[in-house]
C-alpha cells in the first residue's frame, strides 16, 4: 500500500526555514559523543528527525481518531490505517529495529545503544513514532529477550515476526495482590506436569495485552517456591496469548487514558497449559532473565523522555510567542519568571540527555550489567525533569494545558508512570545509595588521616594546627 499523502524529499528539513532555526539533528549531537557516532548513525538521525517532525507528529492526532470512541471491546479491536501506512513508510526510510545494539545482536540495524540513544529521543516526540519503526515497549525488550536467551525454534516461531512487525507482545510481571516491586514476591504459579507447565494466578499492567496483535506473552512466575534462594524460586516462561485459560478481565487506565488499542491488562490465568519447551533459559533463572531484560528497557524509556522534554519545551515556547496571548498587555516572553523557566528546562534537558549517553555508552563498552549504576541514575533522573518540564508548560497553557488542546495532559500522565514503570523511583535510589554507602567507612578513615597528616606538615613548618579564625578576646576576665 503506498502511503495517501504526499511526501517531499528534499535537502532542507521542514524545521528551520525562518529565523530561529536549528541545525540538523546530526549537527546536535553533544560534542562530548560525536566521535562515538557513525556517519551512517548521522544519516539515519537526521531522516528520522524528518520522519518524525513531518510525518508521525502530524499523524498523531488521526491515530487517535481512528482509533474512535467506541465501546471498549471496540476500541481495543481498532487497527488504525495510519500506523501501518507510517510503518511501510519506515521501511521505505530504513528506519526499522535501530534498538538491537550491534555489540550485542546480529537481528537490528547495526546501530550502537549511544547512537539509538540520540534516535530515540526523536521517536520519544510523538506517540507512535516508536511503533511506526518496529522500536516501541515492551516489545523491545522482549525482542531482546528472545534474541539473547531464546533457543532457535523460539526464534524462528516469536523473534521472527516480531522483528518483521508482523506480531506484538507483552511482559507479565507485576501481580495486583502483592507488592511486586519485590520481584520475590511474585506468586504466579507455574508447577511441572509431565511435558506441560500448568500456570495459574494473576498478572496486571501487562502492557501490550490489550492489542488482538498481541501473540506472545514472556510471564514471570514461581517455579520453586521452597527454594531457600529467593532468586532461584521464579522461571520466566513463553505463553502464546491465545493459549485456553487466559482471561483478559479488564484494560487500566492511566490516569484516565486507556492507550487504546495496546492498552495496560488484568489477566487471569486458569490451568493454563504450555509445552515445556516454552521455559526460558530453565527453571529457577527468571531473575538473570529479567534483569537481562530491564535493564535495557529503563535506558529505552530515558532516551525517549528526553524527547518528550523537548516537545514540551517547544510547545511552551509556542505559547509564549503567541502574539494573542498577552496576559497584562505583555507576552508570556516579556515576563521574566517565564524566561528563567525556559532557561531552567534547557539546563536540565541537556544535563539529562549527557546523562542517558553515558548510560548508553557504558552498556556499549560491555552490557547492561556493567552499567547498573548508571542505568539506575537514568531512570530515577529523567523522568523527573521531565515532569518539571512539562508543569511548567502546562502551566504556561493554564486550562488548555491540561486538557486535549495540547498533549500535555497525556505526556504528564505517562512521564508519571515511568517513576514506577521498570522499579520504582524508592528501589534504584536505596540501591544506589546503599552502593555508595560502602565507600563510607574508608572515607571516614581518609578525611581523619587527612586531618593527622595537616597537623604533621603544620608542625614540620614551625606551625601547630589552629583555626585560621581563631580571635579567643575577652572583654574582662571573670572574677574567682
Amino acid at each position: 500500500m503506498s502511503v495517501p499523502y504526499k511526501i517531499e524529499v528534499s535537502e532542507e528539513l521542514l524545521l528551520g526555514s525562518s529565523s530561529g532555526e536549528q541545525p540538523r539533528a546530526s549537527a546536535r549531537i553533544p560534542i562530548i559523543a560525536r566521535s562515538f557516532v557513525s556517519d551512517r548513525a548521522k544519516k539515519t538521525l537526521d531522516i528520522i528527525e524528518k520522519f518524525v517532525e513531518e510525518e508521525c507528529i502530524p499523524a498523531d492526532s488521526l491515530y487517535a481518531q481512528q482509533i474512535g470512541g467506541g465501546s471498549v471491546e471496540e476500541r481495543f479491536s481498532a487497527r488504525p490505517p495510519i500506523l501501518d501506512d507510517l510503518k511501510k513508510r519506515a521501511t521505505e526510510l530504513g528506519l526499522w529495529n535501530m534498538f538491537l545494539p550491534k555489540n550485542h545482536f546480529t537481528q537490528g540495524a547495526g546501530f550502537s545503544n549511544l547512537e539509538y540513544g540520540l534516535m530515540a529521543e526523536y521517536l520519544g516526540k510523538s506517540h507512535i513514532a516508536s511503533e511506526a519503526t518496529n522500536c516501541a515497549a515492551p516489545d523491545t525488550g522482549n525482542m531482546e529477550v528472545f534474541a539473547k536467551y531464546g533457543t532457535e525454534e523460539q526464534k524462528e516461531m516469536w523473534l521472527k515476526p516480531l522483528l518483521a512487525g508482523e506480531m506484538r507482545s507483552a511482559f507479565l510481571m507485576t501481580e495486583p495482590d502483592v507488592a511486586s516491586s519485590d520481584a520475590t514476591n511474585i506468586e504466579l504459579r507455574i508447577e511441572k506436569q509431565g511435558n506441560e507447565y500448568v500456570l495459574n494466578g494473576s498478572k496486571w499492567w501487562s502492557s501490550g495485552a490489550g492489542d488482538p496483535r498481541c501473540k506472545i506473552y514472556i510471564v514471570m512466575g514461581k517455579s520453586d517456591p521452597k527454594n531457600t534462594n529467593l532468586y532461584k524460586q521464579q522461571s520466566v516462561i513463553f505463553v502464546p496469548a491465545d493459549t485456553p485459560g487466559i482471561t483478559i478481565k479488564r484494560m487500566l487506565s492511566v490516569f484516565g487514558f486507556d492507550d487504546a488499542p495496546h492498552g495496560h491488562g488484568h489477566l487471569i490465568f486458569e490451568n493454563v497449559r504450555v509445552p515445556a519447551g516454552n521455559m526460558c533459559l530453565g527453571e529457577g533463572r527468571g531473575f538473570e532473565v529479567i534483569q537481562g531484560r530491564l535493564g535495557p528497557g529503563r535506558i529505552h524509556h530515558a532516551m525517549r523522555s528526553i524527547g518528550a522534554a523537548e516537545k514540551a519545551l517547544e510547545y511552551f515556547l509556542a505559547r509564549m510567542n503567541d502574539p494573542r496571548k498577552k496576559p497584562f498587555g505583555k507576552q508570556l516572553f516579556e515576563h521574566g519568571i517565564m524566561l528563567e523557566r525556559v532557561a531552567h528546562s534547557r539546563i536540565e534537558i541537556d544535563s539529562c540527555r549527557l546523562t542517558v549517553l553515558n548510560a548508553a555508552l557504558m552498556i556499549d563498552s560491555k552490557d547492561a550489567k556493567f552499567a547498573l549504576k548508571e542505568i539506575a541514575e537514568a531512570k530515577v533522573l529523567i523522568p523527573d525533569m521531565l515532569l518539571k518540564v512539562l508543569d511548567r508548560a502546562i502551566q504556561a497553557y493554564g486550562g488548555a494545558g491540561v486538557c486535549q488542546d495540547t498533549p500535555l495532559a497525556n505526556m504528564w500522565a505517562h512521564g508519571r508512570t515511568m517513576r514506577i514503570v521498570d522499579g520504582p523511583d524508592e528501589v534504584h535510589l536505596v540501591q544506589l545509595g546503599r552502593n555508595e554507602n560502602k565507600r563510607g567507612k574508608w572515607l571516614l578513615e581518609k578525611i581523619e588521616w587527612q586531618k593527622k597528616k595537616s597537623e604533621e606538615m603544620a608542625r614540620s613548618y614551625g606551625f601547630e594546627k589552629k583555626d585560621v579564625l581563631e580571635l579567643n578576646r575577652q572583654h574582662s576576665k571573670a572574677k574567682l
